[in-house]
């Protein structure tokens, strides 16, 4: 079985795109906490891909530092570059995803502040 589930933050928005033939496709790094008691916090960074709804999902709600949920499979791929020089890759193919933010979170990111300059009235 092949199955990967993890919950970590965006380290940017995701880049979405479409191939040749139309689908979409999203591609995002998620940072993922490792469990250490006694250690200084570490994450692991995992690239993720999703594909068609998916991937329009991701485009339109998820946003750098925002915390979500992936599930789906750990896919090995490997081509050869210009310089015909084997590369490797291996990357989570996002099957569903999630928002792993509390609602709290939210909206206090979504918080808007009026800036008031000295001695101007307020606007309520």
């Amino acid at each position: 079985m092949n199955k990967w589930i993890g919950i970590g933050r965006l380290t940017k928005d995701p880049e979405i795109r479409s191939t040749a033939t139309g689908m979409q496709v999203a591609s995002f790094t998620l940072a993922v906490n490792r469990r250490f008691a006694k250690e200084e916090p570490k994450a692991d960074f995992f690239n993720v891909t999703a594909w068609n709804k998916t991937a329009e999902f991701v485009g339109k709600y998820f946003t750098k530092g925002q915390q979500v949920l992936v599930s789906g499979r750990l896919e090995n791929r490997s081509w050869e570059d210009n310089a015909v020089v084997k590369k490797y890759a291996t990357e989570i193919i996002a099957e569903e995803v999630e928002f792993a933010d509390s609602k709290k979170d939210e909206k206090s990111k979504q918080a808007e502040f009026i800036e008031i300059a000295p001695n101007e009235e307020l606007p309520f």
